[in-house]
């Protein structure tokens, strides 16, 4: 796992020469060196191009898109694109977000070191990785067993550690409620009041929601006195949120 601080504007070019030089350094397989150096850059100009010029500015957040490898978390035939800003595929009918929208829906959660967080939908693993980065104790579901095998895999292949179950994902993990933050990456035609119900007094849920195969509304949820409130964030496209049977 790589940490590294965020520092705004040309300093990020630093901070990923120096990256470069330690796993150069570290490396005894020239090719794979130069494999991490290649995307270490990528990293650095897709958190800058992508995410920070785009108005993301959590310091947690740019730190850890910075730091997490995220072509470890795509197929193959993908890791040359991980790093562009569009969703792609990863078997099962299912999609990675792209790099900037991962940024913006984990930035509203607004993550502390130490928080309980739900994801609902890990998919690739990604997102699940991105949160650990920043300190969360992360709890993740997804529905697709074939897709949480190879979560499993690239998670712990580059040392984050996420509690995971296979399930249904609308019913949240209750025994281990409440969450400070749920982050759900599929989108349902409803907001689930079972997902509500384990948020902690200040917790927060961002979700979109919306029509298969149309476009959605990213909504972040939260209490304010005592009421809640939804607060739209803008279109979205997502996958369809797939039910058990």
């Amino acid at each position: 796992m790589v940490r590294v601080m965020w520092l705004p504007g040309s300093t990020l070019c630093v901070i990923a020469i120096a990256i470069i030089a330690a796993s150069a350094c570290t490396s005894t397989q020239r090719p794979d060196s130069t494999d991490v150096e290649r995307f270490i850059a990528s990293r650095a100009q897709m958190v800058e191009r992508d995410i920070s010029d785009r108005g993301v500015e959590d310091p947690l957040v740019l730190s850890a898109m910075l730091a997490v490898p995220r072509e470890e978390f795509v197929p193959n035939d993908y890791r040359d694109q991980a790093y562009n800003d569009y969703p792609l595929p990863i078997g099962e009918g299912q999609t990675i977000s792209q790099p900037f929208i991962v940024a913006l829906m984990t930035e509203l959660l607004n993550v502390e070191p130490g928080d309980k967080i739900l994801e609902i939908g890990t998919g690739s693993g990604y997102q699940a990785a991105v949160l650990a980065e920043m300190g969360a104790d992360v709890y993740s579901i997804e529905i697709i067993p074939e897709l949480a095998e190879r979560a499993r895999g690239a998670l712990a292949s580059t040392g984050y550690e996420v509690r995971q179950r296979v399930g249904d994902g609308y019913f949240g993990w209750e025994e281990h409620a409440p969450y400070d933050g749920i982050i759900v990456t599929a989108a349902p035609d409803h907001v689930p009041a079972s997902l509500r119900d384990q948020l902690g007094p200040k917790g927060k849920m961002v979700i979109p929601v919306g029509p298969t195969g149309g476009v959605q509304s990213l909504w972040l949820i939260e209490q304010r006195d005592g009421q809640w409130v939804s607060l739209n964030q803008g279109a979205v496209r997502f996958v369809p949120f797939v039910r058990g049977q």
